[in-house]
């Protein structure tokens, strides 16, 4: 019978702890994830959000389609080139050309700057030619945008490159259901797009993978876990619905209070909080924060605006009430949050967001966002100098799982249609 393992916090981070046992447990560390990695198809590139409160640090997002590539460190970017080689090579052998599909209702200089990092990326990968493409929904014609670095990029309508080339890299999260018929392969599949994808269920994945990993190397895994519920038929304007979520909101705070009052939690002296997110959605839309059931009375028309909105002009439909986590790290007294990018199953680079006009349990996936560097790859060399690389690299490899069992159960039921 295995004992509770209990943590006695004193000025120790839990950060601080994770590094330690990562290093002590690092070759059964490695070893487990290598055996979880077998017979999974990790999709082209995935990005994650984390958030490190001192006493928990999980993924609180996961992005199958990421921006932010102009973001990431130059050692990183350089480091990236053959990791996207080698996987191109192994899933996509013999290809020449390749359309990256992007977004096309916007024209931030900053989104298009991401492009062309990626394109560049996948240009020094391979002797590829690189077509920029977009499904043609809001921008009718081919077309030259400027990056905010004061690139041009060409950009051309999909139709008019789909029969050059054998392979299409998504950068278009299809909030849109463009209902593409397609004959060529495409990365990540549509499948994972939020007009299918679903967030609670990458949760529920993550979390039995970080209780497994917290037992491997001998923590609470509520150290590494974030308690979500899926809360389906949400109307933001419905009296009914919102006292239902109400409801729900008090049942799920009273059950974080019993956890906060453990062992583990009651030397933090933090109090609950929630998230309440869009369950199928991106770009910080369709998000508040909740600290108390009563938040939900007051809400006004802007709120319930905000709680309406999705990206290409949808309505939300989900939410998901998830578990607040604070971001106590900070850069130079800034609040800030590590974003880690993958190439398939092997970490690509990292960025810290930060935001100056934002607290510690605010979105910083907002307008104001500055990144500073947090350079992640190659974290076997001099690992025990790089406790923040280290630990959150290593949280998001449970990510970057989490994406992969997700996206083989989305596969399955289509599979089943």
């Amino acid at each position: 019978m295995q004992t509770k393992k209990t943590l006695h916090f004193s000025t120790m981070q839990v950060k601080d702890l994770l590094h330690q046992k990562i290093v002590k447990h690092y070759d059964e560390v490695k070893t487990w994830f290598n055996k979880k990695n077998q017979d999974l198809t990790f999709p082209f590139y995935s990005s994650f959000d984390l958030r490190d409160s001192s006493i928990k640090i999980s993924p609180v997002d996961a992005n199958l389609f990421p921006a932010g590539f102009n973001n990431i460190c130059e050692v990183d970017r350089e480091n990236a080139i053959p990791i996207c080689k080698d996987y191109l090579q192994v899933h996509f052998p013999n290809i020449q050309n390749i359309i990256l599909l992007a977004e096309e209702h916007t024209k931030n200089p900053f989104y298009w700057d991401n492009i062309y990092s990626l394109k560049t990326l996948l240009e020094k990968s391979g002797n590829f030619s690189v077509f920029v493409c977009v499904p043609g929904k809001n921008i009718r014609k081919n077309t030259v945008l400027m990056t905010a670095r004061g690139y041009s990029i060409e950009v051309f309508l999909l139709k008019h490159k789909i029969n050059q080339t054998q392979l299409i890299i998504s950068n278009n999260d299809f909030s849109v259901d463009y209902h593409l018929n397609l004959s060529i392969p495409i990365t990540p599949p549509i499948s994972a797009g939020w007009n299918m994808r679903r967030k609670h269920s990458f949760f529920k994945e993550y979390n039995i993978l970080a209780t497994e990993f917290a037992d491997l190397i001998n923590i609470e895994p509520e150290l590494l876990t974030i308690k979500t519920k899926r809360f389906t038929e949400f109307q933001s304007n419905d009296p009914k619905c919102l006292k239902r979520l109400k409801e729900e909101v008090d049942l799920f705070l009273s059950e974080l209070e019993i956890v906060y009052k453990s062992t583990l939690y009651k030397k933090g002296g933090q109090k609950p909080f929630i998230f309440l997110k869009n369950n199928a959605g991106t770009y910080g839309l369709g998000m508040t924060t909740i600290n108390s059931s009563t938040d939900i009375e007051s809400w006004n028309y802007k709120i319930k605006k905000k709680m309406k909105a999705t990206k290409g002009g949808g309505t939300v439909t989900e939410l998901i009430i998830q578990e607040g986590i604070d971001s106590d790290l900070k850069q130079e007294g800034v609040v800030a949050e590590p974003v880690i990018y993958f190439i398939g199953a092997h970490l690509a680079g990292g960025f810290l967001r930060t935001h100056k006009e934002k607290g510690t349990r605010d979105n910083l996936n907002s307008p104001g966002a500055v990144y500073r560097t947090l350079c992640v790859s190659d974290l076997e060399i001099e690992v025990e100098g790089k406790p923040m690389e280290n630990v959150y690299g290593w949280i998001a490899y449970l990510g970057v799982l989490a994406s992969a069992k997700e996206l083989q159960s989305l596969n399955s039921k289509d599979t089943e249609k």
